[in-house]
């Protein structure tokens, strides 16, 4: 599935997104330590790659940061915008980004790359890392299993990942990894119980 494709499904299901997991309050206690600490330990701007409504967007704003938020979904930077007047959101696609190289201390791709098919994966790696300045870092979220089995995402089809995977192909891209960890989901568990993964690279 292309970028309008995925862009048109979240469209098509935005509302009900946002009910379900639009609200910091709603994420995994553990999923906003990582992301609290990741931010608070990358300096510079901050771009939020796949921001959907804009939840992570805002929590990387809270201490005054710069940050910029772009995602393929019209519905979902309406709601971003509406909802966070003051922050920056464009339309744009992690494979084509409209930024100069360096412009960023750090990338956040919070489950931002399981749509793209497995062979697509490598060049959006290597344009996140491009508008990375050297030594930024960037934290991807994922879900974690066989690499690049596809599975039945409630909005669009996805792909899993595993930390070692993505640490080839984050080296292949100039970055390397800093961070990984793979753990199971709470039970109940708003949004989805599949196993979690996140790695953090970081610009040679």
């Amino acid at each position: 599935m292309d970028d309008a494709g995925i862009g048109a499904a979240y469209d098509a299901r935005a509302a009900e997104y946002i009910a379900l997991i639009g609200s910091l309050d709603q994420m995994e206690r553990s999923d906003v330590a990582l992301v609290e600490q990741w931010r608070d330990e990358t300096p510079g701007r901050l771009l939020d790659a796949g921001c959907g409504p804009g939840l992570w967007t805002a929590y990387l704003a809270e201490p005054g940061r710069d940050v910029i938020g772009v995602d393929v979904s019209a519905e979902f930077l309406a709601a971003a915008r509406e909802r966070h007047p003051e922050l920056r959101f464009e339309a744009a696609s992690i494979l084509d980004l409209p930024f100069p190289e360096s412009a960023f201390g750090g990338v956040l791709a919070w489950y931002s790359l399981i749509h793209l098919p497995p062979a697509e994966v490598p060049a959006a790696l290597t344009e996140l890392a491009r508008v990375l300045a050297p030594g930024g870092r960037i934290l991807i979220g994922f879900f974690d299993g066989e690499p690049g089995e596809r599975f039945a995402h409630a909005v669009a089809p996805a792909y899993y990942w595993s930390a070692a995977a993505l640490t080839a192909l984050l080296g292949e891209a100039g970055l390397f990894v800093v961070h990984a960890e793979r753990r199971d989901r709470d039970p109940g568990a708003v949004g989805s119980v599949r196993p979690h993964g996140a790695v953090i690279g970081q610009r040679r």
